[in-house]
């Protein structure tokens, strides 16, 4: 156990320094677009609306934060391995160190969790400007935690059988993008047509601004969506090791 832990630290440990080094500047970035969100969003359009009794600012914030938890977990853990793994070709000495499929997989996918748990507080703290949550629970950062963990395997996934830099791109664009806004982020389920509802409860990040929706406003828990992004987050950590094998050859 302690040889596996120190394994998982060998190589979280030089993108744990990088990221030390630079916290400012990625706080910055990664809040450049919530925020930008919160105004254009909370404060444009859905200025003196309310859904499901909240104000429209108070009920798109837990959306954001999951919005902002996939997207940093995701490009941290994904656009970092792909790039050493294409561009630096660093990622080649990791595969012949002594270190299991396990330690490396849980190593890449931890940064993008502490990431993501970093940028998601700080633009916690920062929304308190524009509106303080009316009651946020302990399951919140349970289903915060967990939200980081399945998009830090995706992106981990991704990483490891993207061949190319545009195989990167497009699935950013064809995936990440379009469930960044059809996930309910900003707006309620509800509003939808049955069909698509029933699409997007595909979308693990619906289940991950349920959950955080519900723990941030006092509403009642959905036991069964954080059970499907708990399932999410197993079936991706699973095929992190497919995707690695598959990326030996």
């Amino acid at each position: 156990m302690l040889d596996t832990l120190r394994d998982i630290y060998a190589v979280v440990w030089v993108d744990l320094r990088f990221l030390s080094r630079n916290l400012g500047k990625t706080l910055a970035l990664t809040l450049v677009a919530p925020i930008l969100y919160l105004l254009a969003f909370g404060y444009g359009l859905g200025r003196g609306s309310s859904i499901d009794g909240f104000s429209y600012l108070e009920y798109v914030i837990p959306g954001i934060l999951a919005l902002t938890a996939m997207t940093t977990s995701f490009n941290t853990s994904g656009l970092k391995l792909h790039v050493d793994r294409l561009f630096y070709k660093c990622f080649d000495e990791t595969l012949m160190s002594p270190v299991s499929d396990f330690s490396i997989i849980t190593g890449k996918a931890l940064i993008g969790v502490v990431r993501g748990l970093l940028s998601s507080a700080a633009l916690l703290l920062a929304s308190l400007v524009f509106s303080p949550l009316p009651s946020v629970n302990l399951l919140f950062p349970f289903s915060l935690i967990m939200t980081c963990f399945v998009f830090s395997f995706l992106g981990v996934i991704v990483a490891f059988l993207a061949k190319t830099h545009q195989d990167m791109t497009l699935f950013m664009s064809l995936v990440i993008l379009p469930m960044s806004f059809l996930s309910g982020t900003f707006f309620s389920l509800n509003q939808v047509p049955e069909a698509l509802s029933i699409v997007l409860s595909l979308s693990p990040l619906t289940h991950a601004c349920l959950c955080l929706r519900a723990s941030a406003l006092g509403q009642s828990f959905p036991w069964v969506s954080f059970f499907i992004l708990t399932f999410f987050g197993i079936a991706f950590f699973s095929l992190c090791f497919v995707a690695l094998k598959r990326s030996k050859k």
